[in-house]
């Protein structure tokens, strides 16, 4: 006889989607500081310095962000700016992204088409994108004349509509270059962009614009512009014309302010008129040493350049009216790319806040920086974030593009190693596990799980410490927790630090459609050929079988076969294509697919006996299908439909969480165990369908 349903048990335990179809998606304004130690604004040490009469340095605008939003004060950048961009852009940590260490050769080298950036999702969201400071790669180092070296790496070529930047980091060591990178350009600019003179000539004694900090109508003010003043007076006009947009169509802006302060030579500010005025009347300041003034005299600058921008969200028209306010709904983000240098500004300012290490190093003070989010309309009521708090749970900069994404609601790009704050933020939805961080710096490299940090140096020696009793990282335990530190040091070199320059992940797509059956998903010539090469000169080409370093999609009307185990960082089968995971008793088949990062199903998996594993999750999106017997070995997100029938059994060893709307349909049988086991927490918000046989 046929089983028929008998019961529909709708469990509401756990909403897991962030967002309503039409709540309105936020503004992006994103303060990105270059060499910016954790303890330089107030929250992290500066505000204690202050009130003790100690030497410190002023961010005002800073620190009453800190008041409006959330400290996380366990925010983590990269050791140096060129890994900590391609991170930030692409979510992928040093051991998978291509620019793992500060490098010339970036220029030709960075980020690849493949990847997708922050531009690229949020542009495709429909968002107006713009990006001023500097972004690093794509352009030759020359002061007068430089080059564009690489198209593919281009801002223009990763999604970003308005820019001004520095292209090449390296050229970004001086405060007047003589020229700068702009885009929208004239039809025909090689990559969309071109040279413009860095000039604030187009803001002289022009009263729409504040007139500090940057003191630009001064008749000393030097001809070339002190680029950070350009930066930000393009960044506002930008601000402006997006709130302004954002009022009367409802299109949202993301902003990406990535300055070059406080990055040295620190001198040049002081061919700047009027360079030290916020500490004339500082009696500490003219003890300071020129180092610790100069520095401290351009934190304070650019502080000051985030007021008018924080200013023009509250007043886009700067009418007195905040009517036309857009700052509710806008999340803002301030954050430094890697901690702060060795030098006065450290040892008089205590910039990096006691921890041990500057910019180039693994330990806390090389990689922790501050971060800090304010979203009014989001974060508060809602969230149990308040303003004004901090909040000690690890993030790391890979995972702001993943956050992005899904406030735009955008598709998160496959396999990336960041994971998605929003939940966090809005007190919405179900908040994914960040297990560990990785961070790598030359020949050194660290993992962060929870409050231990186990470091690798240089000389290879494993030292592990207890970053919740410890910060400042002044206790080696590695001795007497050696199970621990081999766990922890497993994990990190899997994560792919040991690799030299020039390694990345890699993408592929399936291409067995002209290829008789059966078609084997361990079979490289099924699966496409990996290139990235640049003007002749290949970096990199893959075309192996599968492996852990593969990002690979399953497209068309695909049907793949896996028998034996099979590697992936990550694997997407696509609506419409299915994967058959097949496990015999017996035999030579042995499927299991692996994917370290995730597996995503957007068509149909069918487990024929074998599994699916992840370190992360496996997930089921919309309109996708999970059938047969099998396991799932990791944690399993349901937004789609599980199917198991009479006598089949899907176990899932590991969490499993179903959305609203998602299907979970069993035929067990109450002679023996089977339908769906759960040996982890279950929380269901669809519908549970159990299937019975009468009587």
């Amino acid at each position: 006889m046929t089983p028929s349903p008998t019961r529909i048990l709708p469990l509401l335990l756990l909403s897991t989607t962030c967002f309503a179809a039409d709540a309105p998606r936020p503004n992006i304004l994103y303060f990105f500081v270059d060499d910016m130690g954790w303890g330089s604004i107030g929250p992290n040490g500066q505000a204690e310095r202050r009130a003790k009469g100690l030497p410190n340095v002023k961010t005002p605008n800073i620190d009453k962000l800190a008041t409006q939003g959330i400290n996380f004060t366990r925010g983590y950048g990269c050791t140096v700016c060129s890994p900590s961009r391609s991170s930030q852009q692409t979510g992928f940590h040093q051991g998978h992204t291509f620019a793992d260490r500060n490098d010339p050769d970036n220029a030709k080298k960075a980020i690849r088409a493949d990847d997708i950036t922050m531009g690229d999702a949020l542009s495709a969201a429909g968002y107006n994108t713009g990006y001023w400071g500097k972004w690093g790669y794509g352009g030759s180092k020359e002061l007068e004349n430089p080059q564009i070296l690489n198209v593919q790496t281009l801002p223009t070529s990763h999604g970003y509509h308005h820019v001004l930047v520095e292209l090449h980091h390296v050229r970004a060591h001086t405060f007047f270059q003589p020229t700068l990178w702009s885009a929208p350009a004239p039809e025909g600019s090689k990559g969309g962009i071109h040279l413009v003179p860095n000039t604030m000539a187009k803001y002289i004694d022009n009263q729409d614009y504040p007139e500090q900090p940057s003191n630009h109508n001064h008749p000393d003010y030097p001809t070339t512009g002190y680029c950070d003043d350009h930066y930000c007076f393009q960044a506002l006009d930008f601000v402006r014309k997006g709130a302004k947009a954002y009022n009367e169509t409802k299109k949202p802006f993301f902003g990406l302010l990535a300055v070059q302060i406080p990055h040295a030579p620190f001198q040049e500010i002081q061919k700047l008129p009027g360079w030290d005025n916020a500490y004339l009347d500082d009696p500490h300041f003219p003890k300071l040493s020129p180092q610790a003034r100069q520095w401290a005299a351009m934190v304070t600058r650019i502080d000051a350049h985030f007021g008018n921008l924080l200013a023009a969200l509250e007043d886009p028209n700067s009418d007195g009216d905040t009517s036309d306010s857009v700052a509710d709904n806008t999340l803002v983000l301030f954050q430094s790319d890697n901690g702060g240098p060795k030098g006065a500004n450290n040892t008089e300012l205590d910039a990096n806040g006691g921890l041990r290490g500057n910019k180039g190093s693994i330990y806390e003070g090389g990689i922790r920086v501050p971060t800090l989010m304010r979203w009014p309309a989001k974060i508060h009521p809602k969230a149990k974030l308040k303003p004004g708090s901090n909040y000690n749970r690890p993030v790391d900069i890979t995972d702001l593009l993943p956050t992005f994404c899904e406030l735009a609601g955008a598709e998160i790009p496959l396999g990336i190693d960041g994971v998605s704050l929003a939940p966090t933020l809005t007190g919405e939805g179900y908040q994914r596990p960040r297990d560990f961080l990785i961070h790598e710096a030359a020949n050194a490299a660290s993992i962060i799980r929870g409050n231990l940090k186990l470091v690798r140096s240089r000389k290879g020696n494993l030292e592990l410490y207890d970053l919740g009793k410890d910060p400042a990282e002044t206790t080696n335990i590695a001795d007497g927790n050696a199970k621990l530190v081999k766990e922890l040091g497993e994990i990190l070199t899997a994560e792919r630090v040991d690799e030299p320059k020039g390694f990345a992940v890699t993408y592929h797509e399936w291409n067995a459609e002209k290829i008789p059956q059966p078609k084997y998903a361990s079979q490289s010539k099924n699966w496409s050929e990996y290139i990235y090469e640049n003007e002749g000169i290949r970096y990199l080409t893959d075309d192996s079988s599968p492996k852990a370093s593969w990002i690979a999609n399953l497209n068309g009307k695909a049907s793949a076969s896996a028998t034996s185990k099979i590697e992936f960082l990550a694997l997407e089968v696509q609506r419409g294509s299915g994967i058959t995971v097949v496990q015999k008793e017996g035999s030579n088949y042995e499927g299991n697919v692996y994917g370290r990062n995730e597996i995503r199903i957007h068509g149909e998996a069918n487990l024929m006996g074998g599994s699916l594993s992840s370190d992360r999750w496996v997930e089921v999106h919309k309109f996708a299908q999970l059938i047969g017997t099998g396991t799932i070995n990791g944690n399993l997100y349901n937004s789609g439909r599980i199917f198991v029938s009479e006598h089949q059994t899907i176990r899932i060893a590991g969490n499993f969480t179903a959305s609203e709307k998602s299907d979970v349909i069993c035929f067990p049988n109450p002679e023996k165990a089977s339908g769906l086991i759960v040996e982890g927490h279950a929380q269901l918000d669809g519908d549970l369908f159990l299937c019975l046989q009468p009587g």
